[in-house]
């Protein structure tokens, strides 16, 4: 199985909804991992249509956590994303962290763009690259942008599209038992059951090291991988749009904070 990172950095995703006000334990570790309250910060915050409330919120957290050194930037065009001003500071950042928002919002305005271009070489020069909820969907080179949990095993009712391509061979779904995404993931490791399904609950994050193959789950809640590599029947290529589909033996795992599961042999650790 091929490594699922593209890259020297590290990578990041949260479910959504992290404690900003109390412990902000998800928050602190993303901070850790990168250079502690030296980290040098940068909030993009393309996904939402509150960019400002985004900034205020995301500065208060950090600065509780204590780092010393934030900044935001608001890129609501593809004309802003091709703006070469801002390569410095993304130069100069330890941390960028993606908002979240609507994920479509994510890939058509910064997909192919000078600016994401410069985060990736920033991220090849070991800096830490984050998202939470539509910021952790657009990690992935597919991702999912629309469909509802309800409907999720019904062929077609789910949106795909290409993601901002840090991580390939996986697919990641946030908001996860909180809004009962389960047959979300179910319909796309059907579709492709070499694809990995990570569903992240909200309050908690997976932090993913290219070296160890495999990811650390932190957080308050629970992260499920979806592994189609055993699948014995399908019937998605048979049946209509909008009919039910039928498939046998995924496998499911439930990973709780500190552990771990190994992408390169698919294994629960």
């Amino acid at each position: 199985m091929n490594k699922k990172i593209k890259g020297c950095g590290k990578l990041i995703a949260i479910g959504g909804n992290e404690d900003k006000i109390d412990n902000l334990k998800v928050l602190k570790r993303v901070v850790s991992e990168s250079k502690g309250r030296d980290t040098v910060v940068e909030v993009v915050t393309t996904a939402s249509e509150n960019p400002r409330q985004m900034e205020d919120n995301y500065e208060r957290a950090f600065k509780r956590i204590g780092v010393g050194s934030f900044g935001a930037i608001h890129i609501a065009s593809r004309y802003d994303a091709a703006e070469r001003s801002l390569e410095g500071r993304i130069n100069e950042a330890d941390l960028i962290f993606f908002t979240g928002g609507d994920q479509l919002r994510l890939s058509s305005i910064l997909g192919g763009s000078y600016f994401m271009e410069t985060v990736r070489k920033r991220f090849l020069d070991g800096a830490v690259i984050a998202g939470t909820s539509a910021g952790a969907a657009a990690l992935s080179e597919t991702m999912i942008y629309d469909g509802e949990g309800s409907t999720g095993m019904l062929k077609g009712s789910i949106s795909m599209g290409p993601g901002l391509a840090f991580l390939n061979g996986v697919i990641i779904d946030t908001h996860f038992i909180n809004r009962s995404r389960m047959a979300r993931l179910f319909q796309v490791v059907s579709t492709n059951p070499s694809v990995l399904g990570v569903g992240l609950s909200e309050d908690t994050g997976i932090i993913i090291k290219e070296e160890e193959d495999s990811f650390e789950v932190v957080g308050s809640s629970l992260v499920i991988v979806v592994d189609g590599g055993h699948l014995k029947n399908s019937n998605i290529s048979k049946i209509a749009k909008g009919e039910p589909i039928a498939v046998e033996n995924f496998h499911v795992h439930a990973l709780a904070d500190g552990y771990k599961y190994n992408f390169r042999e698919r294994k629960f650790l």
